[in-house]
């Protein structure tokens, strides 16, 4: 096994438009909106990649409406404080929200929303990591990467409104 590892991509056709999952053997690293390979992941062709088939149907499940968890082995980067945030995302049940200030008192400090939501913002796993499942106080959809139209397909998604 050498000692650097590249990671593989497969793009995925999806109720919200393509996905880009990047990963390796033993891990998932990314999923990015949109069917563009960036510069950090690498092209590699005719090579068997079971993990990103595995990813694949997962997220088909998941946006067929018959997964409401994922169980793949993943391995984002990040700060710890990002990881800790990105575990605490993961805890949120399908379907289900909590503001950024309620993660925060979850995590320990209520004083950490923003830093929560900043967190939630690189997540590197969105959909997987369902950073998409927070939202601001007071009935505000609050931020996402990809944009809040999106946010909003998937939190109907989950309530039962489509696919």
């Amino acid at each position: 096994m050498s000692s650097k590892h590249s990671l593989r991509y497969v793009v995925v056709d999806t109720m919200v438009g393509p996905l880009t999952i990047g990963g390796d053997e033993h891990f998932i690293h990314t999923v990015r909106f949109g069917g563009h390979v960036r510069d950090d992941i690498s092209r590699t062709d005719n090579v068997t990649a079971p993990l990103l088939e595995e990813a694949s149907s997962q997220l088909d499940q998941y946006f067929t409406g018959s997964r409401t968890r994922f169980d793949l082995p993943l391995q984002p980067a990040g700060t710890d404080f990002q990881q800790r945030v990105w575990r605490a995302l993961s805890d949120i049940g399908y379907g289900q929200v909590l503001t950024y200030g309620e993660l925060a008192g979850v995590l320990g400090n209520v004083h950490l929303a923003r830093a929560v939501g900043q967190a939630a913002n690189r997540n590197p796993l969105p959909i997987i990591i369902p950073c998409h499942r927070l939202v601001g106080s007071g009935g505000w959809i609050g931020g996402f990467a990809p944009g809040v139209e999106l946010k909003k397909v998937l939190l109907e998604h989950e309530r039962g409104g489509s696919g």
